[in-house]
């Protein structure tokens, strides 16, 4: 009866391998569970959120809903895990080949009675195997010291919705690190460590949102390699001139913030397809901005403009939204631009659907009507 008990509680779990990234990870897990709760078991070992992951058995992609046993997988199956992009806790999907071996990798196993390791990693070896530091609503005031130790295998540090008061020195140690997200904390002007923070060479995105930013300093020139920035609901006063140093910046939203100007050198962002100045204190536009021939969307909503630069039109060929509620900015005024005719066809195609509903018809420009895309 005990041996019946025994080879009962034996085959009552299932050894699978998962290969993801170039690697195999094995897992442990009930016969009786479903597709959804080995997912739930995948998160913690490669931090790819359920929703992300599509698991293929046999070529078969497989439904949450199925058991184990109705996809037929048994013992020793092997099942592959593709991740969606951007489906990650903290980020964007791994890409960066780690080693192989797991003593390398610092991950912690444990012999069963096959000799099979079986995987039970901390969250700092999760985040050595993902490269992603996923640390947001946490309720921390500092960076966790263990972070930094991740040094150049972490790829995303997402430390957002927390309460920091600083960006320490210590962020140079992460030095690749290409995704830095610092949104809805308490940082100032003098809390960040910038001289550390700009040597991050292939940082790609950087979010400030929701701090208490008066200024960005010029050393942000130094960011040479990013693509999008993100200072919105700050307290900013200005931009600094060097920003025109990021000539691969595509994104750049500053909305909710004190901006009286925006420097000249904007004209040289000369990759920018979307920017947000909603929200600002704005009278005016730099002629700079018809340099902007990639610029797709333009967010200026309450703000004191008048007018627009003149070149914007007719040079902005790609430009398509562009959302002036709450300015002085009149139908009457545009329609003087050179380019407005080119420009408003592009508006009516990109929204027809939106245009095919409105109630007058008409078809005229609506200053508010382009923020929904």
């Amino acid at each position: 009866m005990d041996s019946e008990a025994a080879t009962s509680g034996e085959t009552s779990k299932l050894r699978l391998s998962v290969k993801f990234g170039g690697r195999s990870i094995p897992v442990e897990i009930a016969a009786d569970a479903t597709i959804k709760d080995l997912k739930l078991i995948l998160q913690t070992l490669t931090d790819v959120l359920p929703r992300g992951q599509k698991l293929i058995f046999k070529g078969k992609v497989m439904s949450d809903e199925s058991t184990l046993a109705s996809a037929d997988i048994s013992d020793r199956s092997k099942i592959m895990l593709m991740a969606s992009q951007g489906i990650h806790q903290g980020g964007g999907p791994m890409k960066k080949e780690l080693p192989t071996s797991r003593a390398a990798r610092g991950i912690a196993t444990e012999k069963r009675k096959n000799n099979e390791e079986i995987v039970t990693m901390s969250r700092l070896e999760r985040w050595k195997l993902s490269g992603v530091i996923a640390l947001s609503d946490c309720g921390l005031t500092t960076v966790p010291e263990e972070a930094w130790t991740c040094g150049s295998l972490a790829r995303v540090l997402d430390v957002s919705h927390n309460s920091l008061l600083e960006v320490p020195a210590e962020i140079c140690r992460l030095s690749i690190i290409q995704k830095l997200l610092l949104n809805g904390n308490l940082l100032s002007d003098t809390s960040i460590a910038w001289d550390e923070l700009t040597s991050l060479k292939h940082l790609i995105v950087l979010s400030l949102n929701q701090n208490n930013l008066a200024s960005v300093p010029p050393a942000l020139g130094a960011l040479t390699s990013l693509k999008q920035l993100h200072i919105a609901n700050n307290k900013l006063v200005c931009i600094p001139t060097e920003i025109g140093l990021l000539t691969d910046l595509e994104v750049l939203k500053a909305q909710n913030n004190r901006l009286k100007t925006i420097p000249t050198s904007i004209g040289n962002c000369i990759s920018l397809v979307e920017v947000d100045l909603s929200c600002n204190l704005l009278s005016e536009l730099p002629e700079t901005f018809g340099n902007l021939r990639k610029l797709k969307a333009l967010y200026l909503s309450n703000n004191g403009l008048k007018t627009l630069p003149k070149t914007l039109f007719r040079l902005c060929l790609q430009l398509s939204i562009l959302d002036l509620h709450g300015t002085e900015i009149t139908i009457d005024l545009l329609r003087q631009f050179e380019g407005w005719e080119s420009f408003d066809e592009r508006r009516r195609l990109k929204h027809q659907k939106q245009l095919d509903f409105r109630v007058d018809g008409s078809g005229d420009f609506d200053e508010g009507a382009d923020k929904n895309w």
